[in-house]
C-alpha cells in the first residue's frame, strides 16, 4: 500500500477537506449544485447539505444560484470560495512537497 496523505482542515465545528474541496470545483465545473452533487456521486440534497454546513461555519456565502425557469437555473462559486479552492489546493501541494521524504521511507519499508 503506497503511502497517502489527506488534508482536513478543522474549524468552529466543521472540517473542510478534499471531498468538500472537490465538490465546490465541481459545482465551478458544472455551473450547478446537481451536476456537481452527480459528479461526486451524491445527489442534489446532499451536495447542497454539504455546502451550507461549510458556508455557516465560515458564516461566508460558497455559492451563489439563480432559479431556474425559462433560462435553466444555476450555481457559481463566490470569490470567497475560489479563493478557499485556491489555497487548500496550495496547502495541499506543501504539505504533499514536505511528506515526501517520510512518504519514501514509508515506501521502501513496505516492499
Amino acid at each position: 500500500m503506497k503511502a497517502k496523505l489527506r488534508l482536513q482542515i478543522r474549524f468552529n465545528d466543521s472540517v473542510i477537506g478534499p471531498g468538500k474541496i472537490a465538490l465546490l470545483e465541481s459545482v465551478h465545473d458544472a455551473g450547478s449544485i446537481s451536476g456537481a452533487g452527480k459528479a461526486c456521486g451524491m445527489t442534489f440534497r446532499r451536495a447542497w447539505q454539504l455546502i451550507e454546513t461549510v458556508q455557516e461555519a465560515l458564516g461566508q456565502p460558497l455559492v451563489e444560484t439563480t432559479v431556474g425557469g425559462k433560462g435553466g437555473g444555476g450555481a457559481t462559486l463566490t470569490p470567497f470560495a475560489l479563493t478557499l479552492i485556491a489555497e487548500y489546493r496550495r496547502l495541499e501541494t506543501q504539505a504533499y512537497d514536505s511528506a515526501s521524504p517520510l512518504f519514501e521511507l514509508l515506501n521502501q519499508a513496505e516492499g
